[in-house]
């Protein structure tokens, strides 16, 4: 069967799995206390941990954005918020006391738009949980997400300072009428500038946010933008689908007119892949492409490769600590939300609480389930047990039909040429999904 026919048959609704269970079907929520017990049991047992802080703000509303933001011009806003993050850090820390002695092995800034925040703020936020560059003690793995046309190299020095060496810039698509039909121009001579200002600073990977699929978008126009990124040669490329979910997002319903249909996708998609591909970047699990000696290909590689609610990630921790409102974060049992709401969350932290939305704490059965597919996610493959064995065949039936995926005795497989399917083959061992049907309304499609 023909490629573009493969991506016809498996373009349905299904989850991207940062969690298992995914966040529709969390349904035993942890009382606070029951979290902080599930954080200190964790570090007890491995004391590499992550932290991701969730900045909301952004100045204008990009029309394909599915993030948790807040819109605002208003930058009195930011030192309001940091006073927030700093009580919510103090909490923790008088919570669990194990976080005091401990440097996160990761720090992401993710938004919104970090570089929404000045300088000087980003210096004042770094500094609550951060050395400067140089100090005795053991470097931390910085990321951040940027927005190049709000992003001066004073913001990218301030970070490098506390070790920040990683950049992930959002570019979406370079075409300017793609860019005018999401509210979000931005030319290809501001994205070179902020990635010229990082590399000239120190920063050793710089990651692009590509989307197909999006309104007005051609394979004319991708092959356009797809040659323009490969001439700055980025290290990463996430080159994700277009999550068409106007149910959620109603700013999306007045896209859906000048959307590429669905063949047109199709076509986009296997183009653009295919220029990545041939341009000698390496597939990385779902959704991610990356140079071969680049560190998520090496950890690919070797077997490292891991995968959380900030994507893929070479270095794995057992703790995923989330600030800021509708923050998520994870540990070895149980998931746990902050409040989305800002009024919410600053009510909360200022009372000395964790802001708790909802969460979920894991069976025995969750967890199982949650490695199975954490291993397709970052190995490709996974072991199947005895007793389930039958019901996975079954359900994967078309797909081992298509040679896509290879059940053998105890191991799940995916193929090279079944990649791309990589979501289809995880539905297969979703148990809380498959009981609950149907997903139309819950995720976007496949590809």
């Amino acid at each position: 069967m023909q490629f573009s026919e493969l991506v016809k048959k498996y373009d349905v609704p299904a989850p991207r799995y940062t969690s298992y269970p995914t966040v529709p079907y969390w349904t035993d929520t942890p009382t606070a206390q029951e979290w902080i017990e599930s954080l200190r049991r964790t570090l007890t047992r491995d004391k590499n941990y992550s932290i991701y802080v969730h900045l909301p703000f952004c100045e204008t509303l990009c029309s394909f954005c599915g993030c948790n933001t807040v819109i605002t011009r208003n930058h009195n806003n930011e030192g309001e918020y940091l006073e927030a993050l700093e009580k919510e850090w103090k909490n923790y820390k008088r919570l669990v006391p194990e976080l005091e002695s401990l440097l996160p092995k990761q720090f992401h800034l993710g938004g919104g738009t970090p570089t929404f925040f000045s300088a000087a703020h980003l210096e004042r936020l770094l500094s609550n949980f951060l050395p400067r560059r140089g100090s005795a003690a053991t470097q931390v793995e910085g990321s951040v997400e940027v927005d190049p046309r709000h992003c001066t190299r004073e913001q990218l020095e301030v970070m490098y300072a506390y070790g920040f060496e990683r950049i992930s810039i959002g570019v979406q698509d370079l075409d300017p009428q793609v860019q005018r039909a999401v509210n979000r121009l931005q030319p290809l001579e501001m994205t070179q500038a902020t990635v010229d200002s990082a590399r000239s600073i120190g920063y050793t990977s710089v990651n692009f946010d590509l989307i197909y699929g999006l309104p007005k978008q051609t394979l004319a126009s991708i092959a356009e933008s797809m040659k323009k990124t490969l001439e700055l040669r980025p290290d990463r490329i996430a080159f994700y689908s277009f999550a068409v979910v106007p149910w959620m997002k109603p700013a999306q319903s007045s896209l859906e007119k000048f959307l590429p249909n669905a063949e047109e996708k199709r076509h986009i998609f296997e183009l653009g892949r295919t220029m990545l591909l041939e341009a000698g970047y390496v597939e990385i699990g779902m959704d991610h492409f990356a140079l071969p000696d680049e560190a998520l290909s090496q950890a690919m590689n070797s077997g490292e490769l891991h995968r959380n609610f900030m994507g893929y990630t070479e270095t794995k921790s057992s703790v995923l600590l989330g600030l800021g409102a509708s923050s998520i974060s994870e540990s070895e049992d149980c998931y746990h939300q902050n409040e989305k709401n800002l009024a919410d969350y600053y009510r909360r932290v200022a009372a000395g609480e964790i802001p708790t939305l909802r969460g979920h704490r894991l069976t025995e059965q969750d967890m199982q389930r949650r490695q199975q597919i954490l291993d397709l996610m970052t190995r490709f493959e996974t072991e199947v047990t005895l007793e389930q064995r039958e019901t996975v065949r079954g359900l994967l039936s078309e797909l081992i039909a298509d040679q896509l995926v290879d059940l053998q005795e105890d191991t799940l497989t995916i193929l090279p040429a079944g990649r791309p399917f990589l979501r289809n083959a995880c539905v297969a061992f979703d148990d809380r999904m498959n009981a609950a049907r149907p997903r139309d309304n819950l995720f976007s499609k496949a590809v």
